[in-house]
């Protein structure tokens, strides 16, 4: 390759110049040939994965435009900006990400398809297989290949990061950010034990009037019982028993019974939440009755699941319970 260094000596032999300088221009432009040839290989390159519903899905080498709703909070864990983070009719997003995702502009969380054709993706990846009912892989398929997660990840975070890794490749990032987390939620746990024992703790959502109580086993539930290893009230076990969704209706009188100890309010209405809970049916429940009631605003990672959610709920609950 012609390089500048060379020049003196090239101008003290004139003539070997313009054959060096024609060769040298011949192997750059055969070397940028090559280069280039490469580089729309690599781009055109595919992996074949099957996705939850046996879809043989044509995974781009590096997808760069992916619609993911949902899952935002896996990609951010990962390094990756998707091109449009979810909403509901184009509202507010996902306030806990927002560090990260500030920039990058709404679609509503029904996935219209001239919507998410707009943003050209190069690839989508659905959360469940509801989102994709009747005809509608087919149409979101010629739209860029579409990958649909199944029930098993749903319910389990861990192993739908893993698969939002095995996607894009990575694999290895993705356990390293499980095992930070393990980490991160290991020590909480000790600090929490050692601070509240063998006390209770549920999370409530407030939300058009209505109280709803998080599962045992799901979302925020999966951290409180599962990750930081706090007892769950008999109340919640029951109503997590049949229960198949994340937060699930609790009634002011079956709260009223709950023997809990502490009590996470999230609130999505007006105000902090405090007047439902001033109810008289509630004042013998003994978390409100000992003053044990943290409130978190409809902004907080509470209502969601994810490496970065999860560890901002570590984060709050050893804030709350660890005096």
């Amino acid at each position: 390759m012609f390089k500048r260094k060379s020049m003196s000596l090239l101008l003290a032999v004139f003539a070997s110049v313009v054959f060096i300088i024609t060769g040298c221009g011949s192997n750059d432009s055969s070397d940028k040939a090559e280069n280039n040839a490469s580089d729309n290989a690599e781009s055109n390159e595919t992996r074949t994965m099957t996705d939850a519903m046996d879809n043989e899905v044509e995974i781009p080498a590096n997808p760069k435009n992916v619609i993911a709703s949902y899952l935002e909070d896996n990609l951010v864990a990962l390094d990756i900006t998707p091109a449009a983070q979810w909403s509901v009719n184009n509202g507010d997003p996902q306030g806990y990400l927002q560090d990260s995702l500030k920039d990058v502009p709404t679609i509503d969380s029904t996935l219209p398809f001239e919507a998410v054709a707009s943003y050209k993706p190069d690839l989508i990846i659905m959360d469940s297989a509801s989102m994709v009912e009747g005809d509608k892989y087919e149409q979101y398929n010629k739209i860029a290949p579409t990958y649909v997660m199944g029930t098993e990840e749903n319910g389990d975070w861990r192993k739908e990061l893993q698969t939002v890794g095995e996607i894009y490749g990575k694999e290895d990032k993705a356990e390293q950010v499980l095992k930070d987390y393990d980490a991160k939620a290991a020590e909480a746990k000790e600090q929490i034990q050692q601070a509240i024992g063998d006390e209770s703790a549920a999370a409530v959502w407030l939300v058009g009037g209505k109280l709803y109580i998080v599962s045992e086993n799901l979302s925020s539930g999966a951290v409180l019982y599962g990750d930081l290893g706090i007892t769950a009230p008999e109340g919640v076990k029951e109503i997590s028993k049949n229960a198949e969704a994340n937060w699930n209706p609790v009634s002011l009188e079956q709260l009223a019974t709950m023997d809990v100890d502490h009590l996470f309010l999230i609130n999505s209405d007006e105000g902090d939440g405090s007047e439902i809970l001033e109810d008289p049916l509630l004042a013998n429940v003994p978390a409100i009755k000992e003053g044990n009631v943290y409130k978190y605003d409809k902004e907080t990672s509470w209502l969601y699941t994810g490496p970065i959610a999860n560890e901002q709920i570590v984060d709050d609950a050893v804030e709350s319970l660890v005096k």
